[in-house]
């Protein structure tokens, strides 16, 4: 039998084969106890001992060869019934199936517009880690150790961490901002903050804030008056009247709360601003000189205000909801609203 004969019939018959039935028939065909590479085997015992060594490594050679030229015809096989059975499963004719766009949360939403609104006056923004130092949360804001915030029924304490806490506002980034950087300062931080209140229409144990505050040379009171009414103005409109109420917070002095005249009933007085006709927005003050000594500022050389508002009451009284809840239950009915 001569092996060149062979070789040529094995490729011309491999080159033949489009199926897998047909390449389970040139196995069968070339590669089986009876094929034509088990007959090529049997020769070699006929042939001259001074022959049979060269014969038996061509015939070796060529069962190799053959192996991985039908390996390769196998995975070659295997990809094209792939590639057929995708171009039978799926109609790329056919249209395809729209995907609703999803949309940012109204807290989101909310955040993002106050943000931008202090970006654009020159602000810039930085957050801070959640879980706080009892120092950076109280100490440093000149909250002093009786102070009912620092009582372990308004603040939540971490087990087995001595001092860590969640924060309770996002006034501790104020302390770790003028630590590490130096005046001027104009910076607003928005997050999430934690309490422990019982749950209701107006509260929650988590809700986020945006702390804002400005150090510099000779800044006044007025400098903070006038920014925050563009702020109220940017988000309320520009007919909505303000007033600074005199209050108390251990680390501003003087410190105020902000009111807008409602923007339900026009000042008139309504159910929404309990016949008031103002509703409260925010905190704010000029930056108390203990922060400042707390933080390696001079009091003498700079001052500063700062100012801090919760987002969900802004969202709240901007879109005219009336439970607080309403953000967090992931009602689609609601959130496709914004």
């Amino acid at each position: 039998m001569d092996i060149n004969s062979v070789k040529a019939q094995i490729s011309a018959d491999l080159s033949s084969v489009n199926s897998a039935a047909q390449l389970e028939e040139f196995k069968l065909k070339h590669l089986s106890r009876k094929g034509t590479l088990s007959q090529l085997t049997a020769v070699i015992p006929t042939l001259p001992a001074e022959a049979r060594a060269q014969f038996g490594q061509e015939v070796n050679a060529l069962k190799n060869s053959v192996a991985s030229l039908v390996a390769e015809k196998e995975i070659n096989l295997t990809a094209a019934a792939g590639r057929d059975k995708a171009e039978q499963d799926y109609d790329i004719g056919m249209p395809g199936i729209a995907q609703e766009l999803g949309r940012l949360h109204p807290i989101t939403q909310t955040i993002d517009e106050i943000s931008s609104i202090f970006t654009r006056m020159g602000f810039c923004i930085v957050e801070g880690p959640e879980i706080e130092t009892e120092f950076n949360n109280f100490t440093g804001l000149n909250i002093p150790l009786e102070h009912p915030s620092r009582d372990a029924f308004d603040t939540f304490y971490l087990k087995d961490y001595e001092k860590l806490l969640l924060r309770s506002h996002t006034s501790p980034v104020q302390v770790r901002a003028m630590k590490s950087r130096k005046p001027p300062l104009a910076i607003v931080v928005p997050g999430r903050v934690y309490r422990p209140d019982a749950v209701d229409a107006s509260h929650l144990f988590m809700f986020h804030q945006i702390e804002g505050f400005m150090v510099d040379r000779k800044i006044t009171f007025a400098d903070l008056k006038g920014l925050l009414e563009l702020f109220a103005k940017a988000v309320f409109g520009s007919d909505i009247k303000m007033r600074f109420r005199p209050h108390f917070f251990p680390f501003t002095e003087p410190s105020a709360e902000v009111d807008i005249s409602c923007i339900i009933c026009k000042g008139t007085g309504c159910s929404v601003c309990g016949r008031k006709g103002w509703l409260e927005i925010l905190g704010c003050g000029m930056i108390h000189p203990n922060v400042f000594r707390h933080v390696g500022i001079d009091p003498e050389k700079f001052s500063g205000f700062a100012f801090g508002m919760g987002i969900e009451r802004i969202a709240m009284l901007k879109y005219g909801i009336n439970d607080i809840r309403l953000f967090f239950e992931n009602d689609l009915r609601f959130l496709k609203q914004f």
